[in-house]
C-alpha cells in the first residue's frame, strides 16, 4: 500500500493538494496555445544632462551645415584677418552651422514632417557630404591667396600657409567651449519644459520653454551682464586713464590746458587729453610749411572727467578754459567731440592747424574711460547729452559777441565722436546760428542721419561714397578727392563725412545676417573692398562684427584709421578752400610724418 507521504513524491496533481475538487475539469488546449499577455514596457532610463553635454555623438544634419558654414567664413571680408580672428570666425561659424543644421531637423520632427526613406535619405546624406568636404577643401587651397591679396590691397606683407595651426587650433578651442555652452542651454530648456509638462500639453510646454529661455537669455545679456560687463569695464580701464605716455610733457604756453595758467589741471585730463594739449606744431613748424612768418601759437583747451564733478561743471570749465585763452578771437573754433577713452585723433587736429597757420582754437571735452569698441555700444546717451550741452555753453557765449570779430566755429568727431556731432547738428539751437561747417570721419553704423543720408541718395549714386542732394549741403569722400562729386552748389554751412571703404565701423550692419549690402554690389564695391568677398546669410555679419575688434590694428588709410592727407583733404571741403588741392595734401601729409607731429593713442 502506498502511503500519503508517497502520493506526495509522484509527479501530477494530487487531489487533496493541488486541485479542488468542485473546480472544472483542465482544458486540454496546450499552453502554446494558450494568448499571451502583453509584456510590461520598461521604464525608459533618462539620460544623465552631463553624460549628454560632453557626449560625442553629434547629429548628422547638423555637422553637414557645419561644414557649409565654415567654409563660407574663409571668404575674405573687409580687412585683412590674423590667424586668431580667423581661428574665432571659424569656431563660432562651425557651432552656428551645427546649431543650424540640428534645429532644423528638431523643428521638422515636432511638426511631424514626413520622414526621407532610408534608401532615399542615405546616398543623399553621402553625396552632399562629398560636395561639401570638396567645398571646404576648395577655400583652405585659396584662403592664403585671398588673404594676401587683401594684405596688398592695405600694403601689408603677404602672410604663409603655415597660419593654418594657428586657425585650427584657435577654432577647435572656440568651437568647444561655445558647444558646450549650447549644450548647456539646451539642457536647461528640456528641464524647464518638463516641469512645465506636468501642466499642460508636451509639445505647448516646449515651445513655452524655449520661448522662455530665449526671452531669459536675452533679458540677461541686455540687462545684467551687459550692466555688469560696462560697471566691470570702466572700472577696469579707469586706472588706464592715470597714466600718462611716454614722452608726454606738462605743456608751459598759457595757450594750453594743464599748464600753470589753466583752470584745468595738468593730473585732471586724462591719458588722452594730456597727449591732445602736449601735441601738434609749433610755431616754428608752422611758418616753415606755411612759408610764412605771422603764425600763432595754436589754441588746445580740454577737460577731463576728473576735472570737475558734474557735466556741468565740466561744460562751464571748458567755457572758461576757451575765455581765458581769448579763443574766441581766433579765426576758427573747432568744438572736438572725442572717441570713448576722450581721445582726439592728432592728424585731424594738426592738419586744420596747419591750414590755419595757427590760427585756431580746438575744444575737446572726455565723458568716458571706454575704449571705442566699448564705448558705441555704452555711452551713445552720454555722448549726445554732453555734446549737444557743450555746443550750447560755447555757443551762448559766442552769439553775444560781435559777428565780424568772433570766429567760425567748427564741428568734429571721430567714430562714435561722429554721433555726437550729429546730435548737435539736429539740435533747434543750430538753426538761428548755423555752424560753418562739420567734418564726421568714420561715423559708426548707429549713426541715425548718416543711415539717413546713405539710404536716401541720389539714384546711381553708391553707398561707399554717396551723393545726397546733389552735395549741396553734407558730401562724403575717402580723401582721394577734393570734394568735387556733386553738381549742386556747396555752402555756406558745409558737412562732409570722411570714410574708408572698408572700416567696418560704418559698415557693419545687423542688417547684414539677412540681407545683402548694396555697397558690395557691382559697381558700388569700394577700391579697398576685396573682389572676392561675397554675402552669406549670418556669415558676413559674423565676419564683419569681428572686423570691428580690429579696425584700428590696420595700416592707416584703411579701416577705421584715417590718414593726415586725408584729413587735409576732408578739412578743405569743409573750409571751402578751393585753392587747397590733392598736391597740398600731400605735401602737408609728408611734412607732419617727417617732423612727427601728433601724439598717436
Amino acid at each position: 500500500m502506498t502511503s500519503a507521504t508517497d502520493l506526495d513524491s509522484l509527479p501530477g496533481p494530487h487531489p487533496g493538494r493541488d486541485s479542488d475538487p468542485t473546480a472544472p475539469a483542465a482544458s486540454a488546449e496546450s499552453p502554446a496555445t494558450q494568448p499571451k499577455k502583453p509584456p510590461v514596457p520598461k521604464p525608459r532610463r533618462r539620460r544623465r544632462s552631463w553624460r549628454y553635454i560632453i557626449s560625442p555623438r553629434f547629429n548628422r544634419i547638423g555637422l553637414l551645415s557645419a561644414l557649409l558654414v565654415t567654409s563660407l567664413s574663409l571668404v575674405p571680408s573687409l580687412l585683412p584677418r590674423t590667424p586668431m580672428m580667423q581661428g574665432l570666425v571659424t569656431g563660432v561659424a562651425m557651432v552656428l552651422g551645427y546649431g543650424l543644421g540640428a534645429g532644423l531637423r528638431a523643428l521638422w520632427r515636432f511638426f511631424e514632417l514626413p520622414i526621407i526613406p532610408t534608401r532615399v535619405r542615405r546616398p543623399a546624406a553621402l553625396l552632399t557630404l562629398i560636395v561639401l568636404l570638396g567645398l571646404l577643401i576648395d577655400r583652405i587651397a585659396h584662403y592664403t591667396g585671398w588673404q594676401n591679396e587683401v594684405r596688398e590691397l592695405f600694403g601689408m606683407p603677404p602672410v604663409s600657409s603655415g597660419v593654418w595651426i594657428m586657425i585650427t587650433a584657435i577654432a577647435a578651442i572656440t568651437g568647444t567651449v561655445l558647444l558646450l555652452i549650447a549644450r548647456t542651454t539646451r539642457v536647461v530648456v528640456r528641464k524647464i519644459a518638463h516641469l512645465l509638462s506636468l501642466l499642460m500639453p508636451p509639445r505647448v510646454a516646449h515651445a513655452l520653454s524655449l520661448t522662455l529661455s530665449v526671452v531669459g537669455v536675452w533679458l540677461l545679456v541686455t540687462g545684467v551682464l551687459t550692466n555688469v560687463f560696462f560697471t566691470g569695464a570702466n572700472s577696469a580701464f579707469s586706472p588706464v586713464d592715470l597714466a600718462t605716455a611716454p614722452g608726454v610733457e606738462q605743456p608751459t604756453s598759457p595757450m594750453r590746458s594743464g599748464s600753470k595758467y589753466s583752470n584745468a589741471g595738468w593730473d585732471s585730463l586724462g591719458r588722452q587729453g594730456r597727449n591732445f594739449v602736449a601735441g601738434g606744431p609749433s610755431v616754428g613748424d608752422l611758418n616753415e610749411f606755411n612759408e610764412a612768418t605771422d603764425a600763432r601759437m595754436p589754441i588746445r583747451v580740454y577737460v577731463g572727467l576728473r576735472s570737475a564733478d558734474t557735466a556741468e561743471d565740466r561744460t562751464q570749465l571748458l567755457l572758461d578754459e576757451l575765455i581765458r585763452t581769448d579763443a574766441f578771437d581766433r579765426e576758427a573754433l573747432v568744438i572736438a567731440t572725442s572717441t570713448g577713452t576722450g581721445w582726439l585723433d592728432a592728424q585731424a587736429m594738426s592738419t586744420f592747424e596747419y591750414m590755419f597757420n595757427g590760427d585756431t582754437a580746438i575744444a575737446g571735452y572726455q565723458y568716458s574711460y571706454l575704449p571705442s569698441w566699448i564705448s558705441t555700444l555704452a555711452d551713445q546717451e552720454v555722448v549726445r547729452e554732453e555734446s549737444v550741452a557743450t555746443f550750447r555753453a560755447i555757443q551762448d557765449y559766442w552769439s553775444t559777441l560781435d559777428p565780424d570779430d568772433r570766429p567760425d566755429i567748427y564741428l568734429f568727431g571721430l567714430s562714435l565722436g561722429s554721433y555726437g556731432v550729429e546730435a548737435i547738428l539736429r539740435s533747434p539751437s543750430i538753426i538761428n546760428e548755423p555752424i560753418a561747417g562739420a567734418l564726421m570721419a568714420g561715423p559708426t553704423f548707429l549713426n541715425p542721419m548718416h543711415a539717413e543720408l546713405t539710404d536716401e541718395r541720389d539714384t546711381g549714386t553708391s553707398p561707399a561714397l554717396p551723393i545726397f542732394d546733389q552735395g549741396r549741403t553734407v558730401r562724403f569722400t575717402a580723401g582721394g578727392d577734393n570734394l568735387t562729386h556733386g553738381v549742386g552748389l556747396w555752402g555756406p554751412s558745409r558737412v562732409v563725412y570722411l570714410q574708408n571703404g572698408s572700416d567696418p565701423v560704418v559698415f557693419f550692419s545687423p542688417e547684414l545676417a539677412w540681407q545683402s549690402p548694396a555697397w558690395l554690389e557691382a559697381g558700388n564695391r569700394a577700391p579697398d573692398v576685396s573682389p572676392e568677398m561675397g554675402w552669406a546669410p549670418v556669415v558676413t555679419m559674423l565676419q564683419v562684427a569681428i572686423d570691428l575688434t580690429a579696425a584700428d590694428s590696420v595700416p592707416t588709410g584703411n579701416g577705421h584709421r584715417y590718414s593726415d592727407q586725408q584729413f587735409a583733404t576732408a578739412w578743405a571741403g569743409v573750409i571751402g578752400d578751393d585753392a587747397w588741392d590733392d598736391a597740398q595734401s600731400a605735401a602737408l601729409s609728408a611734412f607732419i610724418t617727417e617732423e612727427q607731429q601728433g601724439i598717436t593713442p
